[in-house]
């Protein structure tokens, strides 16, 4: 009987969703994958909405990947201290960059195994990477 109900109220859920918001899509605010990748990084044990009121000035300072990874850890550090973690955020942003740079031409790739070697990339942030 708690099966059939449990069901029940998960079937009525998931129809909800499936006709309401068919695609799922990220409160997360960027114009292109780089940005998506920093704000996803940024987004690990942190509102999507205090990520998206520090993105603009650290996007502005380090408009692409070239930018950030000439960048130090302090100059990050300076423009995300008010996001959870920052000193390591700061640290696998300038790594995340850097890898870009090196390994990839500053383009950011477009599978797991590739993105998993950037520092910061675990599975869940490749996986919200290819999703979106």
């Amino acid at each position: 009987m708690k099966t059939n109900k449990l069901q029940q109220k998960y079937d009525t859920f998931v129809s909800y969703f499936e006709e309401h918001m068919p695609v799922a899509e990220s409160e997360l605010q960027y114009k292109n994958p780089y940005q998506l990748l920093v704000a996803v990084i940024l987004s690990a044990k942190c509102t999507d909405k205090r990520v998206n009121m520090t993105t603009p000035a650290l996007f502005e300072r380090f408009p692409t990947p070239h930018d950030m990874a000439e960048a130090s850890v302090e100059e990050i550090y300076s423009v995300i201290k008010s996001i959870s973690s920052p000193n390591n955020k700061a640290k696998n942003l300038l790594g995340m960059a850097q890898a870009l740079v090196r390994d990839f031409g500053g383009v950011v790739p477009d599978n797991m195994e590739d993105m998993q070697k950037l520092p910061g990339v675990g599975r869940k942030t490749a996986n919200v990477m290819m999703a979106v």
